[in-house]
């Protein structure tokens, strides 16, 4: 197979290049959707000082608040802390700096980053101070809206379903989430995935996200995928 059609590799050779102080962006929703076997391999790893952006602290030992847990995160970017207790200590001895965005605007921010938009106008949090301080507003027909920076980062890290040699990708009902627009917001994008199928075996119409997006497959612990190297 031609190896541009083939991005299936293991964990180790897709984190190969990660080092601390570096930005991440996990899909996933409270654990479910979070790629479990990356987020192992990143412990292992021992990468630190990490920059994450997530929807949630995940719980503290699910998920990627496995890493907020194990004190691996500086800064966090999410929606909110509250199933993670870890989180919550850690922010308020000064040890973990939290950014808190509403969860549709992350959402939008992390999208707007993947299409290559500067950011977002929106009026959510805009009488918040924990939301607007120290950003931007612009007024359109007399509504004000805070200026909301678009998200990217070095990487990102994605959970499906189904996947091809290409990486064109199927999410799994609910575990779909953010991950679409993870996926498509990192300079890198790893996938780990629960079954692998032939190049062509996925219908057009079904896929969730395109292979385009995506740099490395890596194989969820349990999958049977060497049949992609013969």
């Amino acid at each position: 197979m031609n190896s541009s059609f083939n991005k299936i590799v293991t964990a180790a050779k897709a984190m190969n290049d990660f080092h601390d102080g570096m930005s991440i962006i996990a899909g996933g929703f409270g654990g479910i959707g979070t790629p479990p076997t990356l987020i192992e391999e990143l412990i292992e790893k021992g990468t630190k000082n990490i920059t994450l952006i997530c929807n949630d602290a995940g719980f503290p030992h699910i998920g990627a608040g496995r890493l907020v847990t194990l004190g691996r995160v500086k800064k966090l970017i999410a929606s909110h802390i509250g199933s993670n207790p870890e989180a919550g200590r850690l922010m308020n001895e000064g040890k973990l700096e939290v950014e808190f965005s509403p969860q549709g605007t992350l959402a939008e921010r992390i999208r707007a980053g993947g299409a290559g938009i500067a950011g977002i106008l929106t009026d959510i949090g805009i009488s918040n101070e924990m939301v607007s301080a120290g950003k931007a507003t612009h007024t359109i027909s007399g509504t004000e809206y805070l200026i909301e920076t678009a998200i990217t980062a070095d990487v990102s890290i994605v959970y499906a379903k189904k996947a091809d040699p290409f990486g064109n990708l199927i999410y799994d009902k609910s575990a779909r989430n953010t991950n679409p627009l993870a996926a498509m917001a990192g300079n890198k994008t790893i996938a780990e995935v629960e079954e692998i199928v032939p190049l062509g075996a996925i219908d057009p119409d079904e896929v969730m996200t395109p292979g385009v997006f995506v740099d490395y497959i890596v194989p969820s612990k349990g999958v049977n995928w060497k049949w992609a190297w013969e």
